[in-house]
C-alpha cells in the first residue's frame, strides 16, 4: 500500500509531539502508563525523544548500520519541565530536518538500506501510538482522536513489519496465528478506498500479508483508529467500536502474539 505524503508525516509528528509536551507539563512524571506497564510518563517521553533524535542521526549520517539507541548525542531529559517540552519539539525538529536533508540517500533500517523517508513514516507512527498512551494514562478522551487514513497507514505499516519478520522473532510471530488460518482486518470509515483491509494468513511457516477484502478464519472490524489502538494492544477485545467475526480465539491469540 502507498505511504502517504512526507508532508503528512511531518505534520503528525509534529502533532503527537506537541500532544506529548502538553502533557508533561500537565501531569506528574511520576504517572503510570498502564498501555506500557513498566514506564512511567517520564520514561515514555524520554524514549520518544530519543527515538526521533535516533532515527536523525541514522539519516543525518548516513549510516549503513545500527546506531545503538543509549548512544545518540544528547538523549537525555532535562530535568526542568519547561526544558522537557523543548527538548521533545526539538528530537521532532531534528528528525524532520535531517530527513528533508537526506533525500532520497539510502540509510539503515530494520529492513536494510532504505530510502531516508522511510523514518518519516516510522517515527510518525512511533509518536502516534505513544501519544495514545499519555492520552489514555492521562484519562482524556475517552479515545485518542486519530485520523482514519493516518491510522489506516499505521495498520499498514505494522502488519507489513510484522509479515516481514522485522518486529520480534519470525517464528514466533507466525504462531500468532494457527497454520493455515486467516484473520481479515477491516477499517469500516468512509473515504479509504482500497486503504482499508488485509487479509492476513499463516502459510509455509510465515506469515503473509495482502491489502484488500478476503475471506478467513476470523475479522476485525471497526473505524481505523479503534482497530489501531486493539491491534496495538492500547484497547482490549471486546471493544464497543470494534466487531469479531468469526473464530474469537483467533483473534485473541493474533493478539496474544504480536505485543508491540
Amino acid at each position: 500500500m502507498p505511504p502517504l505524503s512526507a508532508d503528512r508525516y511531518v505534520a503528525e509528528i509534529e502533532a503527537g509531539t506537541a500532544g506529548l509536551a502538553e502533557i508533561v507539563a500537565e501531569h506528574d512524571q511520576g504517572m503510570p502508563i498502564p498501555t506500557c506497564p513498566e514506564w512511567t510518563l517520564r520514561q515514555l517521553v524520554t524514549h520518544v525523544g530519543r527515538a526521533h533524535r535516533w532515527a536523525a542521526e541514522i539519516t543525518r549520517t548516513r549510516s549503513a548500520e545500527f546506531i545503538p539507541f543509549r548512544e545518540v548525542p544528547d538523549g537525555k531529559l532535562p530535568a526542568d519541565p519547561a526544558a522537557q517540552r523543548a527538548w521533545l519539539r526539538a528530537g521532532a525538529a531534528r528528525v524532520v530536518g535531517a530527513v528533508r536533508a537526506a533525500g532520497s540517500d539510502l540509510v539503515w533500517s530494520f529492513a536494510g538500506p532504505v530510502p531516508a523517508g522511510f523514518w518519516l513514516r516510522r517515527m510518525a507512527h512511533e509518536t502516534l501510538v505513544h501519544r495514545a498512551d499519555a492520552q489514555l494514562a492521562a484519562g482524556g478522551e475517552p479515545e485518542p482522536v486519530i485520523d482514519a487514513e493516518v491510522a489506516a497507514d499505521a495498520i499498514d505499516e505494522w502488519l507489513m513489519l510484522l509479515a516481514g519478520g522485522i518486529v520480534g522473532d519470525a517464528g514466533e510471530r507466525a504462531r500468532a496465528l494457527p497454520a493455515g488460518a486467516g484473520l481479515h482486518v477491516h477499517a469500516t470509515d468512509d473515504g479509504l478506498g482500497g486503504r482499508g483491509e488485509w487479509m492476513i494468513r499463516h502459510e509455509g511457516g510465515g506469515l503473509t500479508v495482502e491489502p484488500g477484502h478476503g475471506k478467513g478464519d476470523a475479522a476485525l472490524a471497526g473505524p481505523a483508529a479503534s482497530l489501531l489502538l486493539v491491534l496495538m494492544r492500547r484497547r482490549p477485545v471486546p471493544d464497543p467500536a470494534v466487531t469479531v467475526h468469526g473464530d474469537g480465539a483467533v483473534v485473541a491469540g493474533w493478539l496474544a502474539g504480536t505485543a508491540f
